[in-house]
């Protein structure tokens, strides 16, 4: 008769891996993404035909979302006037969001089940449900508009 004894598996801390640092350090975000995270303001009227654009590009997105798993750069756009603490987007982009809710909401889940995005955005405190659109400016280049004020 054999028997076979089942050990529960020590836990080990992160180690470095290629000389960087485990995902449980004090590192920002960057670190983990190993992506230029870069973050600009603008104002939603300035920026609506490039939201609008990317919001009617958003089914074609989820499935570039979806299979990122490196990008050089990550731009963050916060549309600063489209904050909830501003009354949200203005109607034009609201109402685009609305025409495209259920492509907005998948692509929201999408990114936050990336962990390369999720943690892009939240190094920057910017929520998914805050994200309106992304466009895939060339290979290895995102931009997400958010609708959301940087953190301070």
């Amino acid at each position: 008769m054999l028997l076979i004894a089942a050990a529960p598996h020590a836990a080990f801390p992160a180690q470095p891996v290629d000389g960087k640092p485990p995902l449980d350090s004090n590192k920002p975000g960057a670190a983990i993404v190993d992506s230029d995270i870069r973050q600009e303001e603008a104002l939603s009227k300035t920026e609506a035909g490039k939201v609008i654009t990317a919001i009617d590009r958003t089914r074609d997105n989820i499935g570039t979302v979806r299979k990122t798993t490196k990008l050089d750069t990550v731009d963050i756009v916060f549309l600063t006037d489209a904050a909830r603490s501003e009354g949200g987007p203005p109607p034009v982009i609201e109402d685009k969001v609305e025409q495209h809710k259920d492509d907005v909401a998948e692509l929201r889940q999408e990114i936050e089940a990336n962990a390369l995005l999720f943690n892009a955005i939240d190094s920057r405190r910017v929520l998914a449900e805050d994200v309106l659109a992304v466009e895939f400016d060339n290979p290895g280049k995102i931009v997400i508009y958010a609708a959301a004020k940087p953190p301070k």
